[in-house]
C-alpha cells in the first residue's frame, strides 16, 4: 500500500507551534519581499484568495483581523525535516514530495493493522514535532492523494486518516472528485475533459486508454491506470536540479549601476553554494534584469554567459555573471528585479580538466574553507569581493517571527517560579 502524509496548513501551523493563541484564527504567510500570499489558514481562505497581492488587501486583513506573516523559511524548513524524520522510523522507503508532503509505503503491515498503525503515525509526529498531519492511504500513488483530500475534508469522520482499501471505496473515492482536483490534472488539461463531459475522476478512468494515449499522451494513460487501482507510477529518484536559479524582487527600485552590480555577486554566489552542496558543476549560466511591471519605462534584459570551463566557484561564476550585467545594465531606468540562473549542470565526478585553459585549482580549496566556516556560522560570514562585505542585504520582512529552532539567539526562555 501507498501512503501520503501531508502536514495541514503547514506554514500556518508553523507559526501556530510557538504562538498557540493563534489556533482557529485566520493566518496568512506572504511571499518574498511581502509581495502576495502564498500560504493561508482554514480560516483565511473565505476572505483571501491565494496569490493575492498584500498590498491591495491590507483592508481586507484589519476588517477580518487576519494575522499576517513574512515567509520564515528557516524555521518550515526545519519544522519539515523533523517531520520527515519521525516519519521514516515508520517506513524505509519515503519520498519527499514537497516541504510539507512526502509518499511512504506500508509493505509488510496486515490490513486489518493498518488503521490503527497510520493512526499512531499521525499520533506521534502531532505529538513530537506539533504539526497536525492527515494520512491518505491506498493500493496506488494517485489513488492515495484522493485519500488524503478525503482524510482532510472529512477531519472528525476520519480522524485525519483515509485508507481505500476496497473496489467500493475506490470508486465512491473518485466519483467524489472533481477532475481538476485530480494529482497529475491541470487546468488546461481539464478544460478539455470537461468539454468531453468528463467532470470526475471516476469519468476519466472509463475513458479508452486508445483515447487517453492520444489526447493526453503516455502520461494520462499511466495516471488512468494508477487512479484504475493498478500501481504504476512509482517511487521517483531524488536527482540534482538541471537549473539552479536565485532571483529577488529588490525591496525599493535601483537605479545605480554598483548597487546592482553587488546584488548579481550576491546571487551568483548563492548559486555557486547550491551548486556545492550537490556536488556539481555548471557550463553555462543566465543573467536577466527587470523594471517593475508597474513601471512607466520598461526594460527586461537577459543575456546567456558561456563559461571557459565547468566550474562551481563562486569567484568564477561571480565574475561572469558581473560581465553579463555590465552587457544588460542601462542608465535611466528604474530596476525592480535580477536574477542569476546556472545551467548545463554535471556532477563534479564528471569533471574533465583542460589541456589549455580550466580553473586555478586554489579554489577548489578555499571554497571548501568557505562552505565550512559558513556553515559553521550558520551566516555567510564569508563573502567574495564583489559583495559588500559591510552590509547584509535583507528583504523585506515586516511580518517575520524569530526563528524558534535554528537561531540561538531565538529559542523561547521559560523562566520557572
Amino acid at each position: 500500500m501507498y501512503a501520503i502524509l501531508d502536514c495541514n496548513s503547514f506554514y500556518a501551523s508553523c507559526e501556530r507551534m510557538f504562538k498557540p493563541n493563534l489556533i482557529g484564527k485566520p493566518i496568512v504567510v506572504l511571499s518574498n519581499n511581502d509581495g502576495c500570499v502564498i500560504a493561508r489558514s482554514e480560516e483565511a481562505k473565505p476572505f483571501i484568495p491565494m496569490g493575492a497581492e498584500a498590498f491591495k488587501y491590507e483592508k481586507v486583513f484589519k476588517e477580518n483581523k487576519i494575522h499576517i506573516f513574512s515567509s520564515n523559511y528557516s524555521l518550515y524548513g526545519d519544522l519539515s525535516t523533523r517531520v520527515m524524520s519521525v516519519l521514516s522510523k515508520f517506513s524505509p522507503d519515503i519520498e519527499v514530495y514537497s516541504i510539507d508532503e512526502a509518499f511512504f509505503k506500508l509493505d509488510g503491515i496486515k490490513s486489518e493493522d493498518l488503521e490503527s498503525y497510520v493512526l499512531n503515525i499521525k499520533i506521534i509526529i502531532e505529538k513530537w514535532v506539533g504539526i497536525p498531519v492527515s494520512i491518505g492511504v491506498a493500493p496506488t500513488k494517485s489513488l492515495s492523494k484522493v485519500a488524503n483530500k478525503i482524510a482532510k475534508k472529512y477531519t472528525n469522520e476520519t480522524k485525519g486518516i483515509y485508507i481505500i482499501s476496497t473496489e467500493e471505496q475506490r470508486v465512491k473515492a473518485l466519483k467524489w472528485t472533481k477532475v481538476e482536483n485530480v494529482w497529475g490534472i491541470g487546468r488546461r488539461i481539464s478544460k478539455r475533459l470537461k468539454s468531453q463531459n468528463i467532470h470526475t475522476a471516476y469519468d476519466f478512468t472509463l475513458l479508452p486508454d486508445e483515447f487517453v494515449r492520444n489526447k493526453f499522451s503516455v502520461v494520462g494513460l499511466r495516471l488512468k491506470k494508477d487512479l484504475s487501482g493498478i500501481p504504476i507510477i512509482g517511487f521517483e529518484e531524488v536527482k540534482d536540479k538541471k537549473n539552479i536559479a536565485t532571483a529577488r524582487t529588490f525591496e525599493r527600485a535601483l537605479k545605480e549601476y554598483e548597487p546592482i552590480k553587488e546584488r548579481i555577486a550576491t546571487f551568483a554566489n548563492s548559486c555557486a553554494e547550491k551548486l556545492r552542496k550537490q556536488h556539481s558543476e555548471c557550463s553555462y549560466l543566465y543573467v536577466f534584469l527587470k523594471t517593475s511591471s508597474y513601471s512607466n519605462v520598461k526594460r527586461n534584459v537577459g543575456v546567456v554567459i558561456h563559461l571557459p570551463y565547468v566550474t562551481n566557484s563562486s569567484i568564477t561564476i561571480c565574475n561572469y555573471a558581473i560581465k553579463g550585467i555590465k552587457q544588460l545594465y542601462k542608465k535611466g531606468y528604474n530596476y525592480k528585479k535580477a536574477g542569476v540562473i546556472v545551467m548545463g549542470i554535471k556532477s563534479e565526478k564528471q569533471h574533465q580538466f583542460s589541456l589549455f585553459e580550466d580553473e586555478n585549482i586554489k579554489h577548489k580549496t578555499l571554497m571548501q574553507i568557505m562552505d565550512t566556516l559558513n556553515l559553521k556560522y550558520n551566516a555567510p560570514k564569508i563573502k567574495i569581493a564583489n559583495q559588500d562585505l559591510d552590509k547584509t542585504w535583507k528583504m523585506k520582512q515586516e511580518y517575520l517571527s524569530p526563528k524558534y529552532t535554528t537561531a540561538i539567539n531565538d529559542i523561547i526562555e521559560i523562566k520557572c517560579d
